[in-house]
């Protein structure tokens, strides 16, 4: 057989397409490159939207806010002082951006008007970290983006 220039160009194009394609077979099919959703059920945490931003305006309009402070013992959130802590009711949400298997939610539950997460739950990194209370029936929602 008389190899050309056509015969060249064709193999150089086959050789190329195979390298691509192995690359795209290889990061689908291995674990160590993780394909993960940013949120479980997309759809359905977009319908309640609103009430989201109704209870984050609410928290905006508080006199005093609600505050996240990075300790040495952990994250230190710290609650409106004027309300009785223990009518303080809700849930805080760790989210980590970078890996789903480290995001963690923990009830509010509180002896003072303070809630400490020990640094030993928490990797090194960004944090967001949603507050989701209600005082007195009414609901509040407060984003912070925090690094450690």
């Amino acid at each position: 057989m008389k190899a050309n220039w056509g015969t060249g160009i064709v193999i150089a194009f086959a050789l190329f397409i195979t390298f691509i394609l192995y690359f795209v077979f290889k990061v689908q099919g291995d674990m160590k490159y993780d394909h993960e959703m940013v949120t479980e059920e997309y759809y359905k945490k977009e319908l309640g939207y609103q009430e989201q931003l109704d209870k984050a305006q609410n928290a905006y309009d508080l006199a005093e806010k609600v505050t996240v402070v990075t300790k040495s013992e952990g994250l230190l959130i710290c609650f409106p002082k004027g309300f009785d802590y223990k009518k303080i009711k809700g849930n805080v949400s760790l989210y980590r951006p970078s890996n789903q298997k480290l995001d963690f939610d923990i009830p509010i539950s509180l002896s003072s008007s303070n809630l400490l997460i020990p640094k030993t739950k928490l990797v090194g990194g960004r944090w967001d970290i949603a507050i989701d209370w209600k005082y007195q029936g009414k609901g509040y929602l407060n984003k912070e983006k925090v690094n450690l």
